[in-house]
């Protein structure tokens, strides 16, 4: 493969975006650190991240992260409404990329009428007219992109936030060593002719076949999330997974019908350093399980040293994938014709 085997198929310029994501963290970082966010902190007893898509995945990301450190309950709603316990002690941060999410907000209203504290971030939109309305903040990101190609936008500005509230320790030395790495690595995964691109030799594994992304940790929940959505957007072809050691008590056991379709699966692995001793054992008897059925099966570990930084080398080895995927199977990695199709279709009916 070469750049302009990779031109031909991406007009947009997904390659770009992803390449480039080691600066959009520093940006993303410093629009963190210049915004005003004038929240009471104390009086918040639970956190609520609504939004959809890519837009949420940042939240997503963001409540793994922290499940060690932050002292309260932190979700991500995917919905038009709120759960029942919102309310005067929550923090509900609102997350559209493009400020105009209808589900997003219906919710940011529905937050607004019960008198949660709300945050919000987004380019613009609707998003930004309520949240001057009510004299909410608003994080302003920079717009442009696809939501997805947009995640440092909307991780790296709502952790630094959790920062200035107090409600978790400073990460400038998690945030420093993750862009160095990321800068370190993407020199490597944009290249598509050197034989150490890690990413590219997984696409072409993976290239016809049916992924299926299994994860070890509960940190990685959202990685594998990420990856699943990743290869569906960019690459336009499916991938399935869970998380150990939930499949263990379930989806192990579908492993045995369907036999000619499994030979057209390639199980991979998300590792990371932190899996639990049982949780690896685990691994090791389910790799044995699947590989009887499975056209190959693949492990990708997180590099790094901090916890944030293995997060993000896995999110953005695996965008890479997502790449290389979609040159692979002639698709333009940018446009979502299917989602533009049926957000039309429900602009119909109000």
């Amino acid at each position: 493969m070469t750049l302009d085997d990779i031109k031909r198929v991406d007009p947009k310029g997904m390659y770009r975006w992803i390449a480039d994501f080691p600066k959009q963290v520093e940006e993303a970082v410093a629009i963190g650190k210049r915004a005003a966010i004038k929240l009471n902190a104390k009086r918040v007893r639970n956190i609520v991240l609504t939004g959809l898509g890519g837009s949420a995945i940042g939240g997503d990301l963001l409540r793994t992260y922290l499940s060690e450190e932050l002292k309260i309950p932190f979700i991500v709603n995917r919905h038009y409404f709120l759960p029942a316990f919102v309310g005067t002690e929550t923090l509900v941060i609102v997350s559209s990329y493009s400020g105009n999410t209808e589900e997003t907000i219906a919710a940011h209203k529905d937050a607004t009428k019960r008198k949660a504290q709300v945050l919000c971030i987004s380019t613009g939109g609707e998003t930004s007219v309520l949240a001057k309305k009510f004299k909410q903040p608003w994080i302003q990101i920079p717009g442009g992109l696809s939501p997805r190609a947009a995640l440092g936008y909307s991780f790296f500005p709502l952790l630094v936030a959790f920062q200035k509230l107090g409600l978790i320790k400073s990460k400038e030395k998690e945030i420093k060593e993750t862009i160095a790495l990321l800068k370190q690595k993407s020199a490597v995964f944009a290249d598509p002719t050197v034989s150490e691109n890690a990413p590219l030799r997984l696409a072409e594994q993976l290239h016809g076949k049916l992924p299926i992304v299994y994860s070890t940790t509960e940190h990685l929940d959202a990685v594998n999330l990420r990856f699943r959505g990743q290869a569906a957007e960019n690459a336009k072809q499916l991938a399935f997974g869970h998380v150990l050691p939930e499949m263990n008590h379930n989806e192990l056991v579908g492993w045995n019908v369907l036999t000619d379709v499994m030979k057209q699966m390639h199980v991979v692995f998300l590792k990371d350093k932190t899996t639990h001793k049982r949780v690896a054992m685990r691994e090791a008897i389910t790799k044995d399980v699947v590989s009887k059925y499975a056209a190959q099966v693949s492990e990708v570990w997180s590099d790094g040293v901090s916890l944030l930084a293995r997060m993000f080398y896995l999110i953005h080895f695996n965008d890479w994938v997502s790449l290389y995927l979609a040159v692979m199977n002639n698709k333009d990695p940018e446009p979502v014709a299917v989602i533009d199709y049926l957000k039309n279709e429900l602009a119909k009916v109000k």
